[in-house]
């Protein structure tokens, strides 16, 4: 299922993305040579809608196309055949960022995916990769932030050399840089929508700077250079309950009815009480339900219903909130995160 690259294939560097399935094959794996050998990761298209990684991929290798590149570098196309289409993933196909093997757990699938993503990481481990970035898109109102799995130095580093907004996160596991934490500094890099070219610009420059590094310190990083936030939770919807948005003047016949710019909420601090939605009923389970990092239901402690509106019981801050339905019922409505 993986195709593995020594050399750039013709037509990478200009190919949009639904039209990659011309250019490779099927999930590739692209080793370039580089100065320093220890190769910097990066994945791209691990979700085939989110396309900011392989423009700033292009852009990146146009930049030094006819020069060796500062520091060996691998890349992982990902989720070609639903690029092709521009969605998440295809029907039929696990997401691609949630079938990473889990360090310590011998309970992992078996999926021709499941398969692909371990012998990925197998080939990074045997090569002693020096970090590794994932670049995603997510669809909602956001700032550029940077995602990490362990609270150590040298991933503090990664993340503020990419933004002053570092989450660190546990949950959900199947993550690619929660598989590549075991062995190197690694971060999820969230640029902002896919059609947004300042988002493919900041990922460009932050791979091309991670190229030159010599090493990543193993120094604290001073409080001062980053606010570091704790995602704690994550909002999704109940598989049998109804959503849409509307206005609170406009009729909604759903189970719960978002407001049209829920995604406005992303990265504030929401004081208790703050409205997320209008439900049907103030009876009954919640149509929203939220998990901590173990995966237990603690809807209860962070929602409530009052007087015809879902509210949050206790201070929180969203992250990743979506106006798109499709990417509410496949993954989430998002995050709730506390500062750390």
């Amino acid at each position: 299922m993986l195709t593995i690259l020594d050399q750039l294939p013709d037509g990478l560097l200009h190919c949009e993305a639904q039209n990659l399935h011309r250019t490779l094959p099927g999930p590739t794996l692209l080793h370039l040579p580089g100065q320093r050998p220890q190769p910097l990761f990066v994945s791209v298209l691990l979700h085939g809608n989110e396309t900011t990684g392989l423009t700033a991929i292009q852009g990146l290798l146009r930049k030094y196309d006819g020069h060796k590149l500062p520091r060996t570098l691998s890349i992982f196309f990902g989720n070609i055949s639903a690029a092709t289409q521009g969605k998440r993933h295809l029907d039929g196909q696990p997401d691609y960022n949630r079938i990473w093997p889990v360090a310590d757990d011998n309970s992992a699938g078996d999926l021709p995916e499941q398969r692909m993503m371990r012998q990925v990481v197998d080939e990074m481990r045997t090569r002693n990769v020096f970090a590794s970035i994932d670049i995603h898109n997510n669809t909602g109102l956001n700032p550029h932030y940077g995602c990490i799995n362990r609270l150590e130095p040298r991933f503090f580093h990664l993340a503020t050399l990419f933004s002053r907004t570092v989450v660190y996160f546990s949950h959900p596991t199947g993550v690619q840089s929660l598989a590549f934490a075991g062995l190197c500094p690694a971060i999820t890099v969230e640029c902002g929508k896919p059609d947004q070219p300042f988002g493919a610009d900041h990922a460009r420059d932050f791979v091309d700077t991670c190229l030159h590094l010599d090493i990543l310190p193993d120094t604290p990083v001073d409080a001062h250079a980053m606010n570091l936030f704790h995602t704690v939770a994550t909002v999704t919807l109940r598989n049998e309950a109804s959503a849409g948005f509307a206005a609170d003047d406009q009729p909604g016949d759903w189970d719960i009815t978002f407001p049209p710019d829920l995604d406005r909420l992303n990265f504030r601090e929401l004081p208790a009480g703050t409205s997320i939605g209008r439900v049907s009923t103030d009876h009954g389970p919640l149509p929203l339900q939220v998990t901590d990092e173990t995966g237990i239901d603690v809807s209860d402690q962070y929602l409530h219903v009052d007087d015809g509106r879902l509210r949050i019981t206790h201070a929180v801050m969203p992250s990743m909130f979506t106006l798109d339905l499709d990417i509410i019922r496949q993954d989430c409505v998002g995050y709730l995160m506390e500062r750390l």
